[in-house]
């Protein structure tokens, strides 16, 4: 199961996460034109307060209508577009990216491919696509629904391990989900790779009980 995050960490709603993107997005775009002040006489334009009030209009809402959240998350994707625009055309005109640091310049990457993924949600009306990510900070996570009472959703990397005289270990890692019941053949070989036989018996939940498993155990047996 995938380790739990900090209370902290939340799944964020679309309109949360462009209206962080979009404030990084500010942040950079301030960085750029702070070496060309000089230069460019009019700083380019963010509209930043109006987009602040446009987000918090539909994020203090208790229960937002769908055309509300619809409108608001289009108004932010053309913020962040604008954003870009200008972004680009102050690295044409510093020629380089050395006044961002390497964080800077890894959330300006990840900031891109967010907007890039919400623009396409919106629009085609879709609700999930393939490797979202729902973290500026940490972009790897991703969401692997549990079905659990009062955490249905987790996040984290998650794992497939196997105990052995006390001792464990990670046979398999990953940040995106996965189906553990097909790691059950490669555990128990590596379990008779370290010990020299296979084990007189396994026991596994109900999840592993598959019937490919079940065959390939008992050939294993005879």
């Amino acid at each position: 199961m995938p380790p739990a995050l900090p209370p902290t960490h939340r799944y964020p709603t679309d309109l949360k996460l462009l209206n962080q993107a979009r404030v990084h997005r500010e942040k950079i775009l301030d960085l750029l034109y702070e070496p060309l002040k000089e230069k460019i006489q009019a700083k380019p334009r963010t509209y930043r307060q109006i987009a602040k009030k446009e987000y918090l209009k539909v994020a203090k809402q208790r229960r937002p209508t769908r055309q509300e959240k619809k409108k608001a998350l289009k108004k932010q994707l053309q913020y962040i577009k604008r954003n870009l625009e200008h972004i680009e055309k102050l690295i044409e005109s510093v020629g380089s990216l050395s006044c961002l640091k390497n964080r800077q310049y890894k959330t300006l990457l990840v900031v891109k491919e967010v907007a890039r993924q919400q623009l396409e949600l919106f629009q085609k009306n879709q609700q999930s696509i393939e490797d979202r990510i729902v973290s500026l900070s940490q972009p790897q996570l991703r969401p692997i629904v549990r079905g659990k009472g009062g955490k249905p959703v987790e996040f984290g990397a998650k794992l497939s391990a196997s105990c052995f005289e006390g001792y464990v270990f990670v046979d398999r890692i990953s940040w995106d989900n996965f189906n553990e019941s097909g790691d059950l053949k490669a555990q128990i070989e590596a379990d008779r790779s370290f010990t020299g036989y296979y084990p007189e018996s396994v026991h596994v939940d109900k999840i592993y009980r598959t019937r490919d498993n079940r065959a390939g155990v008992q050939r294993k047996r005879n």
